[in-house]
Formats: structure tokens, C-alpha cells, sequence
């Protein structure tokens, strides 16, 4: 979208001054150093003529959403489970239509409710059978739940996170024996559907843009053959450590199984994420992944050279579920392995 600075602020500033301001907005951002050196290189080349103002696209620069407060089932068969808080009321129960669902017979089938008031978190309980504890206190009319508070349904333990507390959620033991692949260190496939199926219902409720980006090794099953599995292990690590410090912190990236990765994108429109993938095809094929193996000759070291195949899908209008944006990635992946690989299929 184009505006024509009319009056104000924009009306006698140059390519300079409008540049720094945009920098300084989208700072905390973390979009990633694409947008920032493109304005660098901007505003080194500028002079002093006024400009018109060519307004990004909206999801280009939003501000960062918050991340909600959530709870974290520490026991029973869904163990690791994340239930984010988006409602204003949330009934918590057996029972299917309620919005977290919780599976085991200690639990009533409506069994306590969760209340938002901004950042304020209320639990009540509904007359359970078993009763709602918090700290392994018997909750009595409302109790207001801090951070780290732990919740008892019945004989189901949940965590309680605050709202804005995705590091130390993350650094939660049973989050990560939970969610966390063991090879690769980045979020496993479980932890990935369930990302996704949240993000399709935030996004087909709300509008906001939903992207995946599905991407795979090339000719990984040669490294094993070559090099061993451990050389495998150490290139599925070392791809997966490269590709997350270019993601940002909103965003999953996960290992979907063998050498095939999804990467979740809320708020991202095809374009940018299109973008993004290209640029994490680039920086791969161009590091340098350092090998050691064992040879009839003895110990040997090689340089290897990794590239990745990239396809990439914006949720659709007429997609229904989270599976069929998945799968319509992943076709878009193999169009890219037809095409000769180490490149992007948007």
C-alpha cells in the first residue's frame, strides 16, 4: 500500500530520517537482518530529497504479539501438553465440548473454569467430583494463579505459565522430555501437530496470516552410507541449529520425521515466508559441515556440502483442517525434489 506523506511528521523528512524511524520501530521485532540491512544499504545511499512513504504490508511490521498464558499437563497420558489461554472462559473437563479437554476419569466432566481479566488468571471450580487444589490448596469460591503455580484436577497435576512466559515454559523439564527431539534438540512432531492445530483455529478465527515451510535434506540417505549414522546425527544437528537462528522466537521450527523439518509461521503471509526460505536454502547449501569419520585408511576429516529441498504454503480459505495446509507444503517439496532439489517451491 502507497501514502503520500500529505503533512506532519513525513511531510519534511528525507529517505533518511524516514529510514532510522523504521529501524527504531521495527527493532524489537526480530524480523531478522534482511529488513534491517536493506534499510542500512537504504540509508547510506539516500540524499535529501522528500519522499513519498511506501507503507509495508501490514504483517511485514506488526508488533509482536504477546504470548498467552497457558497451563502445561505434568502428568497423566498427555504428559507435556500445552493448553494455551485464549478465551476469556475456559472450562476445563471430560467432557468434548469444553475448550481443554482433559481425558482421565479423575476428572469431572466440567470440572473447574479459568477466567482472564487482562493479565489477571482466575481458576473456580464447578463442583467437581475430586476437587481443584492449587498448590494443594483446595480452591474455595476464586483463586487468582501467579506464575509457576501448580494445579491439581483430580489427580491431574498442570503448571500454571503467565502471559509473556515462553523462555522459562521452554526450559521446563517436562516440556522438554516432552516436546523436545532428542537428536536434534528443536520441537519433535507431537509438539509440532499440536502448534499447528492451534495456529489454524487462531488463524481461521481471527484472519491473521498462517504459513508452513516444509523442508528436507538432499540425498541424505548417501551421508549415512558414506560417512555412518553418526556423521548422519551430527548434519541433522548441525542443519537444525543453522536454520533456528534464523527463525524467530514465535515461530516452531520441528523435526517431522528421518530428514524432513516443518517450520510454523504465524502471522506470515506466502511472500514472506517465501522469503525466508530462500534464505535459509542459501545460508545451509553455503556452511560448512564438518566431518570425522572412519575409514579403511583410519580416521578421515571431509568438509561436507548439505543442501535442502523447500516447499513453502499459505493457509488457504478452502483448507479445513491443519493437515491439508501440511500437506499442500509438502507437495510443493516435492515439486522441488523433481526440479533438481536445492531449491524453493512457493
Amino acid at each position: 500500500m502507497t501514502q503520500v506523506a500529505r503533512g506532519g511528521w513525513l511531510k519534511s523528512r528525507t529517505e533518511r530520517d524516514v529510514c532510522a524511524f523504521v529501524l527504531e520501530c521495527i527493532e524489537p521485532i526480530e524480523r531478522g537482518p534482511y529488513v534491517r540491512e536493506t534499510l542500512m544499504r537504504w540509508m547510506l545511499m539516500s540524499d535529501d530529497k522528500t519522499i513519498i512513504a511506501v507503507l509495508p504490508p501490514n504483517n511485514s511490521f506488526s508488533a509482536p504479539k504477546r504470548n498467552p498464558a497457558c497451563l502445561m499437563q505434568y502428568s497423566g497420558a498427555k504428559m507435556g501438553n500445552l493448553y494455551p489461554l485464549v478465551d476469556a472462559e475456559s472450562i476445563v473437563g471430560r467432557n468434548t465440548d469444553v475448550q481443554i479437554v482433559i481425558v482421565e476419569q479423575s476428572v469431572s466432566r466440567r470440572h473447574a473454569r479459568i477466567i482472564q481479566m487482562g493479565k489477571r488468571v482466575d481458576v473456580e471450580d464447578l463442583q467437581s467430583a475430586n476437587g481443584t487444589f492449587v498448590n494443594d490448596v483446595k480452591v474455595e469460591g476464586k483463586v487468582t494463579l501467579k506464575h509457576g503455580d501448580m494445579l491439581r484436577l483430580g489427580t491431574i497435576l498442570m503448571k500454571f505459565f503467565a502471559e509473556d512466559n515462553i523462555e522459562s515454559m521452554i526450559n521446563d523439564k517436562i516440556f522438554q522430555r516432552a516436546t523436545i527431539d532428542e537428536g536434534t534438540q528443536i520441537f519433535n512432531k507431537k509438539y509440532l501437530l499440536d502448534t499447528l492445530d492451534t495456529n489454524f483455529k487462531i488463524s481461521k478465527t481471527s484472519g491473521r496470516a498462517l504459513s508452513v515451510i516444509y523442508y528436507d535434506l538432499d540425498f541424505f540417505k548417501k551421508v549415512n552410507d558414506t560417512y555412518g549414522h553418526n556423521a548422519g546425527d551430527y548434519v541433522l544437528k548441525e542443519c537444525s541449529t543453522v536454520v533456528k537462528s534464523m527463525v524467530r522466537k514465535q515461530d516452531v521450527l520441528a523435526r517431522f520425521g528421518g530428514e524432513e523439518f516443518v517450520i510454523v509461521l504465524p502471522d506470515t503471509d506466502a511472500r514472506v515466508a517465501a522469503e525466508l526460505a530462500e534464505r535459509i536454502r542459501d545460508r545451509v547449501s553455503k556452511h560448512p559441515f564438518v566431518i570425522d569419520y572412519e575409514s579403511p585408511e583410519g580416521k578421515k576429516r571431509v568438509t561436507h556440502k548439505q543442501t535442502i529441498s523447500v516447499g513453502v504454503s499459505q493457509l488457504a480459505a478452502d483448507q479445513t483442517t491443519p493437515t491439508a495446509l501440511l500437506d499442500s507444503a509438502d507437495r510443493k517439496l516435492y515439486v522441488s525434489k523433481q526440479s533438481g532439489r536445492n531449491r524453493v517451491t512457493t
